[in-house]
């Protein structure tokens, strides 16, 4: 949209148009059914496998252990639920956060109503979990540990690498699930030496299209499908694969790999672009979560005294995209888990929070215009 400044990107993004243009050729001459065994039907399967071997590059894995999925909700769906089944002989317990996203929430809901115990390890101000905390929840009937990379609220970056070496080193094994649907696109992952078995990853989070996705499960963690019906990506997940959309997540996992230092450094130039404007503006405010630890393209902000549903409508009307919460929430009214799972249920910052997402197209200047544009809505609502 013209003159339209989005900070959106967490909810998703625009496609690059590198990624339009494949996508768009892909869907013109490769449309054959890749489980075919005519020439067109090969040559989608070969698209096919040499976008598996870009996308289990881009986290040190092996093409085999790739399932590629409708986008970040199922790969989360399917980790959760089904090594729960796959191992539930050996245990019934699950540790978790309670902070995590409603992807990986609502299936550990279900599970606990299949008989599962779910243990929510409880965030500190930051947003944080510790080793320590992981440590003393784990038991020797523990089968799974599912924690969120980067939240998808207010970005708090959680100690993977630790909480993987650690469960790796115990006497039995414990299954460790990550959602880096929001990290995925800045942090450097390494599959084998955080010692991760399951991660989950979308396309339309990194300039690509929307609708498609990968789950990461180690090779030797052999669940089965969340999806059933035909045979394809090795009996993991049935349905006809969608070659332009996998050809337009390819693309725009390897311009992201490629630019990614670049990436982190330039949204983090835009989140202390922001930082300062606002201590300039004279706003009263406070970052939700750490300004440190933290993804680079997320900025949650609690602004005091001001309804964040009015200023998120003052700042529409003035053409800008924010957000009061994850999107995968849209229409919900109830409180963030995650705001109250930082200050309690009654703390203003749950209904004074808008949540500002950098990525692709936008600029410091936006950063300022947007700033001058709050400062202008706060003064507004507090006279009224």
């Amino acid at each position: 949209m013209n003159n339209y400044i989005y900070l959106d990107h967490a909810a998703t993004t625009p496609a690059r148009p590198e990624v339009i243009e494949a996508m768009t050729e892909a869907m013109q001459l490769h449309y054959g059914n890749a489980s075919s065994i005519h020439q067109m039907g090969r040559t989608s399967k070969g698209l096919l496998e040499e976008a598996r071997s870009v996308f289990a590059a881009s986290i040190n894995a092996s093409p085999n252990e790739i399932v590629i999925t409708s986008g970040g909700t199922e790969s989360d769906n399917m980790a959760v639920v089904k090594t729960a089944e796959k191992y539930g002989y050996k245990g019934k317990h699950i540790v978790t956060t309670n902070v995590e996203h409603p992807a990986v929430r609502r299936p550990l809901n279900y599970l606990k109503n299949q008989g599962f115990e779910v243990t929510e390890l409880a965030v500190d101000r930051n947003g944080l979990i510790s080793l320590e905390q992981v440590k003393e929840a784990v038991r020797e009937d523990t089968i799974l540990v599912s924690v969120i990379y980067g939240n998808n609220e207010i970005g708090t970056l959680m100690p993977i690498t630790e909480i993987g070496q650690y469960l790796d080193g115990l006497d039995h094994k414990v299954a460790f699930h990550t959602d880096a649907v929001q990290a995925y696109g800045t942090e450097d992952i390494d599959v084998k030496e955080q010692k991760i078995d399951l991660l989950s990853v979308s396309s339309h989070k990194i300039n690509g299209p929307k609708g498609i996705g990968f789950l990461f499960i180690n090779e030797e963690l052999p669940i089965t499908g969340l999806v059933l019906g035909g045979e394809q990506e090795n009996k993991r997940r049935a349905g006809t694969e969608n070659i332009p959309g996998v050809i337009g997540f390819q693309r725009a996992v390897e311009i992201r790999q490629a630019e990614k230092k670049r990436i982190r450094e330039e949204y983090q130039a835009l989140k202390s672009r922001c930082l300062a404007e606002l201590d300039a503006s004279g706003i009263d405010y406070e970052v939700n979560g750490s300004v440190d630890q933290s993804l680079p393209h997320i900025l949650s902000l609690h602004i005091k005294g001001i309804p964040a549903d009015k200023l998120l409508i003052h700042l529409d009307l003035a053409r800008i995209a924010v957000s009061i919460g994850s999107a995968c929430s849209a229409g919900n009214v109830d409180p963030s888990p995650v705001l109250e799972a930082l200050y309690g249920s009654n703390h203003p910052a749950i209904s004074e929070t808008i949540r500002l997402s950098f990525g692709y197209g936008v600029t410091e200047d936006d950063c300022r215009t947007v700033v001058a544009k709050i400062k202008k809505a706060v003064d507004f609502l507090a006279e009224t």
